[in-house]
């Protein structure tokens, strides 16, 4: 336990360290940084993932969370690497949502092999039904939002079923099970925290003026938290 918390106050100092380098300009210390404060959330989920299997057997979650995780790194590097190569743009954004993507899955995966057993089914479909309204309305919306996807409009739509089928995903399952499972219940608030994150990131990619500082700053303090409450929510399986 000491681990994990310990592995989070290294993850928020190096979250400091990146926001403040990223804040003055793009570069490649960035990346580092932002590579090494990824690299301390898929640690953190591999430390919960051990200690909570000092109980009992190991959940199968974490077998799709940690590979979701490390996914995320890569996402997290990809896209910031098309700021320090503006003319390689397009093939890290497409990369980043790739990276993502895959993380979602993973995700999903795990959720329902770890809760959905004895589930009812429409604690199952409704939410991915649901997920699927979401992300084709994200991508239809793009006019009223003041957002231009251009030929990124299919990833867009493709990305949102997901990444909102991991929002629903876990928080009906958590309803299903009547918030008595934390780990469960930290997932969930982690999700709500990505989907936020990428909210605020669509506008910064394809919206006009939302690359303040305050929408950096707010991009990142959702994301990361996201990230490490996934982790974390490991220890409690």
């Amino acid at each position: 336990m000491l681990t994990c918390v310990l592995l989070l106050g290294c993850g928020a100092a190096v979250l400091a360290l990146y926001l403040a380098e990223k804040l003055r300009r793009y570069s490649v210390k960035a990346v580092l940084l932002k590579g090494l404060c990824s690299a301390l959330f898929v640690s953190l989920a591999v430390c919960a993932w051990y200690h909570s299997g000092k109980s009992g057997p190991l959940r199968p979650l974490g077998l799709f969370v940690i590979p979701g995780l490390l996914f995320g790194l890569l996402g997290d590097i990809w896209l910031d690497l098309k700021y320090v190569f503006p003319e390689r743009d397009e093939p890290f954004t497409y990369a980043g949502f790739a990276s993502f993507a895959v993380g979602h899955v993973l995700y999903c995966t795990g959720l329902c092999l770890q809760f959905a057993p004895g589930a009812r089914p429409a604690f199952i479909w409704l939410p991915l039904l649901l997920a699927v309204m979401a992300g084709l309305g994200t991508a239809a919306l793009e006019k009223p939002m003041k957002l231009r996807y251009g030929k990124f409009k299919p990833v867009v739509a493709g990305y949102g079923i997901l990444l909102f089928s991991t929002v629903l995903l876990s928080g009906s399952l958590a309803l299903f099970h009547g918030g008595r499972e934390t780990a469960l219940n930290l997932f969930f608030a982690g999700a709500l925290l990505f989907a936020a994150s990428d909210l605020i990131l669509s506008g910064t990619y394809f919206g006009e003026g939302k690359e303040r500082p305050v929408d950096l700053l707010l991009n990142y303090l959702t994301y990361y938290p996201a990230q490490f409450l996934i982790a974390f929510s490991l220890l409690y399986l």
